[in-house]
């Protein structure tokens, strides 16, 4: 639950997208690197208008379009199989960079947790981007501050996670991860510098393929808190495993003032 409203702030009002039409080919794409979070997704999409609510009750059973974790285009706004931690940002640095090649105006969002930043195709993402001035490249880091054995920072010294993007060359940003105004404000932001890039390169005589973009990609570190919303589950890691029996399911949606 630490990335909901993170995708809540992305899907409503900052994605240039149509339910309608889910393959559009001038689409944004929103990556969900961490791919054990599909229920998010799922959730978030369906409220979207992609797909049917009565989907979600099928979720993770036998012949489900809905798995546990995404598979390919299972569900309509789906853009990619994530199950494997660390791809996500090396796909979408290849979505980035595509668009840019056929002058397509659209921009590539990835949500990744921060214990995947303990993947080495992570940082060689991370060199690339900037060096191909990826300014319609944002990555979204959940920093809910726990993988599945323990604090991410004591793990693997995650910390400073802003200063390790900024030294390899985004515009990177702190924010409270459950404010949404707040990510849609710097979504906005980042979305602006790119595309008057884009129209910028686009009216130039110089050949898309030898402009070398000088602005950066953007990284907003989103702080934000492991089980969001339900007090007995905030910040409390045995839920990275745990399934709520039926009396901690209702006390839960009590919590959420959910019918």
């Amino acid at each position: 639950m630490s990335c909901v409203d993170i995708l809540v702030a992305a899907y409503f009002g900052v994605l240039s997208i149509d339910p309608a039409n889910p393959n559009d080919p001038k689409r944004d794409r929103l990556i969900l690197s961490r791919g054990r979070a599909a229920s998010a997704l799922y959730s978030v999409l369906a409220e979207r208008g992609f797909f049917p609510h009565e989907w979600l009750d099928s979720f993770g059973q036998h012949g489900s379009r809905l798995a546990e974790q995404p598979a390919p285009r299972c569900a309509p706004g789906v853009e990619a199989a994530t199950g494997s931690l660390g791809h996500g940002l090396p796909l979408g640095v290849g979505m980035a960079l595509a668009g840019r090649i056929q002058q397509r105006g659209y921009r590539v969002v990835v949500v990744m947790s921060d214990g995947e930043c303990n993947e080495g195709t992570v940082w060689e993402s991370a060199m690339f981007a900037p060096a191909q001035g990826l300014s319609n490249l944002t990555v979204i880091v959940d920093y809910n501050k726990w993988q599945a054995t323990g604090r991410s920072d004591e793990i693997m010294a995650l910390a400073p996670l802003a200063t390790k993007f900024e030294a390899f060359g985004w515009r990177t940003i702190e924010v409270d991860g459950h404010d949404i105004g707040e990510l849609q404000k710097q979504l906005r932001i980042a979305d602006r510098g790119s595309r008057i890039e884009m129209q910028a390169a686009a009216a130039s005589s110089i050949p898309q393929s030898a402009i070398r973009n000088p602005q950066s990609p953007t990284a907003i570190i989103a702080h934000t808190t492991k089980g969001k919303g339900v007090s007995f589950m905030e910040d409390d890691n045995n839920w990275h495993y745990r399934i709520p029996n039926d009396r901690e399911l209702a006390d839960a949606l009590t919590e959420l003032a959910v019918s």
